[in-house]
């Protein structure tokens, strides 16, 4: 890493603790959304943590956390601000479908997005919404699976999914259905969502709603079939530009 991206990465990190961490108003929402899913003695997996705001999340409604994140800096950065709570495990890898290693690549002024995905990066090029970024290096991290974790720390009962492209190859890692779970999209890689849908159609028998850009608010505000929410996300405008799709496993 060159000095200036040493810099570049510094002060985007340092944004990042501010936007992520810093809006008490956003703090609420996400824990009025993620008590749905998470409470007290229950487990959840934050996947792509960043820097580490849903992990702050789902302690605050009282569950263990098992967060993923490959990056230095933003680990750091969970590493400091959790490293004394023994309910929360940083594992500094990504998730993928296989364990191993990985080529990350990382957008230094922007880390936020940094990604394992080159199918990620070619669909940003010259996409409304994505000018002027910049994946600028690469760095090869670990990499474990969904089934891994689970061996290693047991069934959680949510699972956060947000790694910028690479959702379907996560997801292709896991082997069983799980009780909820949610993913990011992209209308820049629609495709990826709707693989997503049918990994966990595979799985179990899921309802799923969508949560737009940062709202943590619902859009159907009730369950939908596979069906209705691939043709949600294939009508979405691109300048919807992301979300997060949420599934829950049917007791039926």
């Amino acid at each position: 890493m060159t000095p200036a991206q040493r810099i570049a990465e510094l002060v985007a990190v340092a944004r990042s603790i501010v936007t992520y961490h810093g809006d008490p108003a956003k703090a609420a929402q996400m824990d009025r959304l993620y008590a749905g899913f998470v409470g007290p003695g229950s487990l959840a997996f934050d996947i792509g943590s960043h820097v580490g705001d849903r992990v702050a999340s789902f302690r605050r409604l009282g569950a263990s956390v098992v967060a993923l994140e490959p990056q230095p800096g933003p680990a750091r950065v969970i590493e400091t601000l959790f490293g004394d709570d023994p309910d929360v495990t940083l594992v500094r890898a990504a998730c993928g479908a296989t364990e191993g290693m990985l080529v990350f690549k990382v957008n230094s002024d922007n880390p936020t997005v940094s990604t394992a995905s080159a199918d990620f990066i070619a669909s940003a090029a010259g996409a409304g919404g994505w000018e002027g970024q910049v994946w600028d290096r690469e760095i090869e991290v670990a990499a474990t699976t969904l089934d891994r974790l689970i061996r290693d720390h047991g069934v959680p009962a949510f699972v956060k999914i947000d790694v910028e492209g690479f959702e379907a190859d996560v997801l292709a890692g896991l082997t069983q259905a799980l009780p909820a779970l949610s993913f990011e999209f992209t209308t820049i890689q629609r495709g990826v969502a709707l693989a997503c849908l049918d990994r966990l159609a595979a799985l179990g028998r899921y309802g799923f709603d969508v949560a737009l850009g940062e709202s943590q608010h619902m859009t159907f505000g009730r369950l939908v079939s596979k069906d209705e929410m691939a043709a949600h996300l294939s009508g979405l405008p691109h300048q919807a530009n992301s979300g997060d799709v949420y599934a829950v496993l049917s007791g039926e």
